[in-house]
């Protein structure tokens, strides 16, 4: 083997050893990489944003797979826990769902029936109530007789929200001078007499409001209390 053949056969064996170092260095990266990311896990991004207190759907997420050190603790992995669930404030769509951006629809209790009405979604809401509160319910009605003055009454003291809709325009009443334009569904845990009351309320008083009851309150109101006239207060 002359000098030239011999620097070749040099040469190929250090391309061969480079070749090799290499290798073993991306081989190298590539397992530091894997040690600092770890195993993967599924998780859910919203695919649109999602209004207050609606009811989720699996619609509303896309599944995704994850670095499982980089998903926080409170992200929701399995969509069954979403079974019942509402949503506690406006989620924006490619936002990781977390488990602290919803919580449980109020359920029924014994003895309680569903009821939903329309309110006013101006005075009667005002984005202040959601699932879960409680809230005094007042009908004003016109006087029964021509000269009778118009007169409050408090139908419902601590009715429990369950759901809100969405807010629903109206169609206009132009004979209506405080026609409603917007109004918003909202659906209320009640004993068959307060059904009622709210029922009639809805059907034959002139307005329905709502009024939010301060977190501890019990609801009770004095009997006087509970009917109002403009002539109460000369």
């Amino acid at each position: 083997m002359n000098s030239r053949q011999r620097r070749g056969v040099i040469l190929l064996l250090l391309s061969v050893l480079c070749a090799v170092g290499a290798f073993a260095g991306v081989l190298s990266v590539i397992d530091d990489v894997e040690s600092k990311v770890g195993p993967e896990t599924t998780a859910y991004k919203l695919t649109s944003d999602v209004e207050p207190y609606r009811t989720l759907e699996a619609g509303d997420f896309r599944e995704v797979s994850m670095p499982k050190r980089y998903v926080p603790s409170t992200a929701v992995t399995d969509l069954a826990s979403l079974r019942g669930k509402i949503a506690v404030t406006t989620l924006r769509k490619g936002s990781l769902l977390q488990e602290d951006m919803i919580v449980e629809r109020p359920a029924l209790k014994a003895g309680q029936q569903e009821i939903a009405i329309m309110i006013d979604a101006s005075t009667g809401v005002a984005g202040k109530i959601t699932p879960g509160a409680k809230v005094n319910i007042y009908a004003t009605f016109e006087g029964k007789a021509q000269g009778d003055e118009p007169v409050s009454k408090l139908i419902v003291a601590g009715a429990e929200v369950l759901d809100l809709g969405r807010i629903t325009a109206l169609k206009p009443d132009q004979d209506d001078s405080q026609r409603i334009d917007k109004a918003v569904p909202i659906t209320f845990a009640l004993d068959t007499r307060n059904a009622q009351r709210v029922a009639y309320a809805e059907s034959f008083a002139s307005h329905v409001r709502l009024a939010l009851v301060g977190p501890g309150g019990d609801g009770s109101i004095a009997p006087g209390d509970r009917t109002y006239t403009l002539d109460g207060d000369k």
